[in-house]
């Protein structure tokens, strides 16, 4: 069976809606990568609802990143660094404080266990991956390069066959990577969040209405985990099933 691609990029998001961090190596467990989304802002104004871009797009220009020992039981502490270099702990009343104001309503700041069952921040399924023949792509339908920041993936797949949109097809089969397994259950069909640049938050609509005409709204593919493992940069995937 050959490879039909490598992993080039691994990127969790420890809080939601904040920058990610990319890693050469994380830990993958039944509700997905190792600490992706398990910490947000619950919005008091909608109970049972998460502060997310879609609310609060100076969100997506605040990064997030573990710092410490990582524990398959507990998570190291929480970084955050804000868009003017201010760096905070998650959980921090001032940060806490600073989405707020930019929200203009109340949050509280919540943490979900590693491996402790579903993971209700993660509204899809666990993984979402995109490869780099279809980011450039849109990239040549766009005119200029546009940032895999925009769509927060959680793996970027380089293609040795390099077909745009070919993940269209791995939908119903299983991607090997290591001793990872990944079943690929639907597209990813986008929403506003696309439209956000991380760096200044500026809004550009055109994105989606280009993934709109061109793509039927769909970029990328969601999958869910059937056996954890460990993934690293470098690492060969295969497709299984027909």
């Amino acid at each position: 069976m050959k490879p039909i691609g490598e992993i080039k990029e691994i990127i969790r998001y420890p809080v939601k809606s904040f920058q990610g961090e990319r890693v050469q190596k994380t830990r993958v467990m039944k509700g997905g990568l190792y600490g992706d989304r398990s910490h947000a802002f619950l919005d008091e104004s909608r109970p049972g609802n998460f502060l997310t871009i879609t609310q609060c797009p100076e969100m997506a220009r605040y990064r997030a990143r573990f710092r410490g020992e990582e524990s398959p039981d507990r998570y190291p502490p929480v970084e955050v660094t804000a868009p003017d270099g201010r760096v905070y702990r998650f959980g921090d009343d001032e940060l806490q404080r600073r989405i707020e104001g930019l929200a203009k309503k109340k949050v509280s700041p919540v943490m979900h266990a590693p491996d402790g069952g579903p993971n209700p921040a993660i509204e899809e399924e666990s993984v979402l991956i995109v490869t780099d023949a279809s980011l450039r792509e849109l990239g040549k339908w766009r005119r200029r390069e546009v940032a895999l920041e925009r769509f927060r993936p959680n793996l970027l797949i380089a293609l040795h066959d390099p077909v745009p949109f070919a993940e269209d097809d791995w939908v119903g089969r299983t991607l090997k990577a290591g001793g990872v397994e990944l079943a690929v259950n639907r597209p990813c069909e986008r929403c506003m969040i696309v439209t956000v640049d991380p760096k200044d938050a500026s809004r550009d609509p055109s994105l989606l209405r280009t993934l709109v005409k061109e793509r039927d709204n769909c970029f990328g593919v969601y999958a869910a985990v059937i056996r954890p493992g460990v993934l690293e940069v470098g690492q060969q995937v295969f497709l299984t099933g027909s």
